[in-house]
């Protein structure tokens, strides 16, 4: 009998201690195993050979492969476990297979393919083999794709790859959602020969268990492509790591560990060896300035799909009625250009980042509002399920018919959402097949399945949120319309400017991908403002310029890093002396750091709960990761938050 020290892979396990365990042969270290804590069946990875105990072990269940995991997920593990201030068990299970509960296994999920735009018969284009010249000879690890929406990146990525494998180097691409996933399956089974493995979240866990253990045995270079979690799929001799549409907020995950798959990325490939690659039209600040310091920006600035290059781009203003005088959320100019789409049988896309159907629900009397009892938040009014409903907790009630306050009949429901704007589209064109698509649409209804039906030429008109201002290619999309531009500029948070920039930004580049003319009608109140005017003439880098100079000038990322800490707590009062006593106990370790507050959360009251936050700001990270070490249990640490709200 042998002895082996075991790395639990287990969110319950809360030691940094390997487990001790018996087995009837001498395991290689790095094993994939299956074993016993308390009751439960875990994944467990061991590290070293040991002598006999002087105290009863439980025997490993299983050994799960005879391939041992790759040495460099162990160095990535340890690294986030203390660059984001976590248990090491909480990060093993990002790195290991499925749930062990045993099974049959499932034939592997299968996603409805989705239209590419990637031409993958012509040649490349001068800026495109220029990138890719750029990437192959440079000497770091992490490079900036700056490219123009449609100029080909996903391209550029494909032919890294095809390098990576002639090098017989295994290869990752990340995409920020499970959609664009099919999309890149598809155009990567077109122009590569090798085996390409699909990752992610609607794959039910025995054929994500099948596929992670085929990556593990998998004897020649193979493609990964997932969310960011494919970051940890257990392929050896890796070369080339893709981080596409790099600025999506989806990379930072929201639960421990919080880690955020750009800088994870940068990491694995300095351990591996791997190239990076983190490309995008519409660039983090930080990622931007952080890349500019190490010159390792390749930029496409022309459209591979030359149409792209004069779309024209009408503003409405919003301020003046007479441009709204057949509707008042769709100006007139809008209504005629969707009128002209129709009649040439193609698309539109109108973008509102607005869920639900009434915004605000108060008496026209008194001013009483409709608000959470559990949260403190305005109620929103879904029409089609006649319901008012907490975006937060999920409460729901009846619509009030009187005001619960004066008694008088004079409620009213002001604002609209995505699902009032699509009754008000369908009665403007009562012919058009029209949908909506937000995270309030049916269970189960996944956005590779709209943009199929997109694809496919069953819908007219799309009317959706932020959720469809991702990198997908809609082949008959001829308008695109925003309504609202200015929404996401109201948000209290010093990345609303840059997150409302890349949402117009890319929301704009859906049309004019090269397969017609297209046009984008911009409805805004403040068009003026010159972050509109730089999105709608894409002209980054004089955005960029302008937000360095804001966050420069109140020491925000990237001239500062950043921790956020949250307390949740039964009672207000409660969360306050938390905050108080955390915030005094931090201070008194002496380091060079500024701590904000403390203050309510920005919804500081979410069901039962009641949430308040502290903010560090500190010129060392390090010092970030110490105060984060001492911070007690019942806290949420964040280090590099990707907001504040």
């Amino acid at each position: 009998m042998y002895y082996h020290e075991v790395l639990i892979a287990d969110s319950q396990y809360h030691s940094k201690a390997p487990l001790t365990y018996s087995f009837e042969r001498k395991l290689p270290a790095n094993s994939v195993v299956s074993v016993r804590l308390k009751n439960r069946l875990v994944t467990g990875f061991v590290t070293t050979h040991v002598s006999k105990p002087n105290f009863s072990v439980k025997p490993i269940q299983a050994l799960l492969s005879g391939q041992p995991l790759p040495a460099h997920a162990f160095k990535l593990a340890e690294w986030l476990s203390d660059y984001y201030a976590c248990e090491l068990s909480a990060v093993l299970r990002q790195f290991a297979p499925s749930s062990l509960t045993t099974g049959q296994l499932d034939e592997l999920a299968e996603l409805p393919a989705i239209q590419t735009d990637i031409d993958l018969d012509s040649p490349l284009t001068a800026e495109q083999k220029k990138a890719i010249n750029f990437i192959d000879n440079y000497k770091g690890t992490t490079v900036l794709l700056h490219g123009e929406t449609a100029s080909g990146k996903t391209r550029v990525y494909l032919e890294l790859v095809k390098t990576s494998l002639k090098r017989g180097k295994s290869s990752i691409i990340l995409t920020p959602e499970i959609a664009l996933t099919t999309q890149l399956e598809r155009a990567a089974k077109q122009k590569i020969k090798a085996d390409i493995y699909v990752l992610h979240s609607q794959l039910t866990p025995s054929s994500r268990r099948k596929i992670w253990f085929s990556i593990l045995t998998a004897n020649r270079p193979v493609l990964i492509i997932g969310p960011r979690s494919a970051l940890f799929a257990p392929v050896a001799d890796l070369g080339l790591v893709v981080v596409d549409e790099a600025h999506e907020p989806a990379y930072k995950q929201e639960q421990t560990p919080r880690y955020h798959a750009v800088r994870t990325a940068s990491q694995l490939g300095i351990i591996s060896g791997a190239k990076v690659i983190l490309g995008t039209a519409t660039p983090a600040i930080s990622d931007y300035y952080l890349a500019s310091q190490k010159s390792a920006i390749a930029t496409m600035q022309g459209a591979a799909k030359t149409s792209q290059k004069n779309l024209p781009i009408l503003v409405v203003d919003s301020r003046d009625k007479a441009n709204f005088s057949r509707n008042s959320y769709i100006s007139n100019k809008l209504i005629d250009e969707i009128s002209t789409t129709l009649s040439l049988g193609k698309q539109s896309l109108i973008f509102y980042n607005r869920r639900g159907s009434a915004r605000l629900i108060l008496c026209h009397h008194c001013g009483w509002q409709d608000i959470c009892p559990n949260c403190d938040v305005p109620l929103i009014y879904h029409g089609d399920l006649h319901k008012v409903q907490c975006h937060i907790c999920g409460f729901k009630k009846n619509p009030p018919t009187v005001c619960p306050s004066c008694g008088r009949s004079d409620v009213i429901y002001r604002g609209i959402g995505t699902k009032t704007l699509a009754e008000i589209v369908q009665k403007l064109f009562p012919a058009a097949r029209i949908a909506r698509f937000d995270s309030d649409s049916p269970s189960g209804q996944r956005l590779n399945e709209i943009y199929d039906e997109l694809a496919a030429g069953k819908i007219d008109i799309l009317i959706g949120t932020q959720q469809v201002a991702k990198g997908l290619d809609l082949p008959n999309l001829a308008r695109v319309g925003i309504l609202g531009a200015e929404t996401a500029f109201t948000l209290p948070d010093y990345t609303s400017e840059e997150r409302a920039f890349q949402l117009l930004y890319q929301v704009a580049g859906r049309v004019g991908r090269g397969h017609g003319d297209g046009m984008v009608i911009v409805q805004a109140y403040t068009p003026d403002n010159p972050a509109i005017k730089q999105a709608i003439n894409r002209d980054y880098l004089t955005f960029y310029n302008h937000m360095l100079r804001e966050r420069k000038a109140y020491n925000w990322p990237p001239f500062c890093y950043l921790a956020k800490l949250v307390c949740r707590r039964a009672s207000p009062a409660g969360a306050e002396r938390a905050a108080i006593s955390l915030k005094a106990s931090l201070a008194a370790q002496g380091l060079p750091v500024q701590i904000i507050g403390p203050t309510p959360a920005f919804y500081a009251r979410r069901g039962k709960y009641y949430y308040w936050q502290l903010v560090i700001k500190a010129k060392q990270r390090s010092h970030l990761t110490q105060l984060a070490k001492s911070v007690p249990a019942g806290w949420s640490i964040d280090l590099d938050p990707i907001d504040l709200l």
